[in-house]
C-alpha cells in the first residue's frame, strides 16, 4: 500500500520558520526520524520510505501555499495513490498551540491551500492532520500572525508537540485514520 504524506508551507527562507510553515517542518522532522532525506522533483520535496509494509512518499510542495493542489494532483496520479491514502498536513489558526486534529474530510476554513486542493482534486474529502498555530493577533492582522515567527513558549513546546504529529501520520498509515484520530485528536 502507498500513502501520500504531503505537508503544507511556502517555499523560501523568509517562510522557514513561520506558522505557516508548520507542515514542512513536521515533514522533515518525520524525515529526520526516519533517517531519509528530501530531493527536488517536479512540483516539490520529495522523501520516499518504507515503514513497515507500507511505502510513503512526503510531498513538501514548491508551488507556493495557494497553489499546493497542483503537486497534491500530479503525485497523486504519478504514484496511483487512493485519495483516503493521502494526507494532508497544514496549520490550523482556530486550534491553540500544538493541538491537533484528524478528519476525513472538511471545508477549507479559509485556507488557501486547502482550497487549492479541493479545487484540484475535485473534492473536500480527503483526510488532513491540522496542527494548532493558535490565534493570538489582533483584528486585521491574521495573514501577519500566520507569516509570523512562533513565540519562544512555542518554540520551546514545538519538539515535543511535532514528535505527536509524526507518530500521528505513522498511526495513520499503519492502523488507518479512525484508530489514529481515536489515538491523537485532544491529544
Amino acid at each position: 500500500m502507498k500513502y501520500l504524506i504531503v505537508g503544507l508551507g511556502n517555499i523560501g527562507d523568509e517562510y522557514r520558520d513561520t506558522r505557516h510553515n508548520i507542515g514542512f517542518k513536521i515533514l522533515d522532522a518525520f524525515a529526520e526520524a526516519s533517517n531519509i532525506s528530501f530531493g527536488t522533483e517536479r512540483y516539490g520535496d520529495i522523501a520516499r520510505m518504507r515503514l513497515k509494509n507500507k511505502q510513503l512518499v512526503l510531498l513538501k510542495p514548491s508551488t507556493y501555499m495557494n497553489l499546493s493542489g497542483n503537486a497534491v494532483r500530479y503525485w497523486k496520479e504519478r504514484e496511483k495513490i487512493e485519495i483516503d491514502h493521502i494526507l494532508i498536513v497544514v496549520d490550523d489558526l482556530a486550534l491553540p498551540f500544538g493541538a491537533i486534529r484528524l478528519k476525513p474530510k472538511g471545508s477549507d476554513a479559509g485556507h488557501n491551500g486547502l482550497k487549492n486542493i479541493a479545487a484540484m482534486l475535485g473534492t473536500d474529502a480527503y483526510p488532513r492532520l491540522r496542527f494548532g498555530i493558535g490565534n493570538d493577533f489582533p483584528r486585521g492582522a491574521q495573514i501577519d500572525f500566520v507569516l509570523g515567527q512562533f513565540s519562544l513558549d512555542d518554540r520551546m513546546k514545538m519538539p515535543a508537540r511535532i514528535e505527536i504529529a509524526v507518530d500521528a501520520i505513522k498511526t495513520f498509515c499503519l492502523a488507518g485514520l479512525q484508530t489514529a484520530m481515536c489515538d491523537f485528536n485532544n491529544k
